[in-house]
């Protein structure tokens, strides 16, 4: 809120600064070079030609930027150095006293000091392209500080890098699958060994019975 109050008051002053200033070149442009360079003459300023000629081009252009919001910095100094060579020079011409010189003479040191605001061309397109420069600077700046870094030490980013992709803690050595020992898959295969079945042997309840060849030797004579 604060600052949208100080750009309205920036942009209320350089309209109201700029455009005295602005409406007192265009007054000694319709007068004309010859008639306001005798005004000065009469009011005894030094080459009055030249006077009336740098006057009027220092109010026209410097108030026409001032409202504009344009270079309002160079701008306002400028006007501020015409107003007080005026005031040490010659009376001001136009319907100006001296009390409103010297007040258009503040008020063109003081934006030029503060600055135009944010409604403004100077905020609008020279600001922005700064910042985008300086922002692109910093870019650039912090890549060559990364590069510089990566060939001092090309080792430690490899370790970071690594330990940020694994952080997990290692497993233990410990084996606590669940699948059966060697021994366990030994005696399996022997037991499934047995119970095939060979030629000769039949299979009674599940058991298996053994052939009959030695039932000679157990039948008594």
């Amino acid at each position: 809120m604060k600052q949208a109050l100080r750009d309205l008051a920036a942009l209320v002053a350089r309209i109201g600064v700029g455009g005295i200033f602005f409406a007192n070149g265009w007054a000694k442009l319709e007068d004309g070079l010859i008639l306001t360079g005798a005004k000065f003459l009469e009011q005894g300023a030094p080459a009055p030609s030249a006077w009336a000629t740098i006057t009027m081009l220092a109010e026209l252009i410097g108030g026409a930027l001032l409202i504009a919001g344009l270079a309002v910095s160079t701008t306002g100094l400028i006007l501020f150095a015409e107003a007080l060579a005026v005031f040490l020079v010659a009376p001001p011409l136009n319907p100006i006293s001296m009390n409103e010189l010297i007040l258009l003479g503040a008020a063109s040191l003081l934006l030029a000091v503060v600055g135009a605001g944010r409604v403004s061309v100077d905020h609008m397109v020279v600001i922005r392209r700064r910042e985008s420069e300086a922002a692109s600077e910093f870019a650039a700046d912090n890549e060559a500080d990364q590069v510089i870094a990566s060939l001092r030490d090309p080792d430690k980013p490899l370790e970071v890098t690594a330990k940020e992709k694994d952080p997990s803690p290692a497993p233990d050595t410990e084996d606590t699958a669940p699948h059966p020992k060697p021994r366990a898959r030994e005696t399996k295969q022997a037991e499934e060994s047995s119970a095939t079945p060979t030629p000769g042997d039949t299979l009674v309840a599940g058991r298996k019975k053994p052939a009959a060849r030695n039932r000679r030797q157990s039948t008594p004579e």
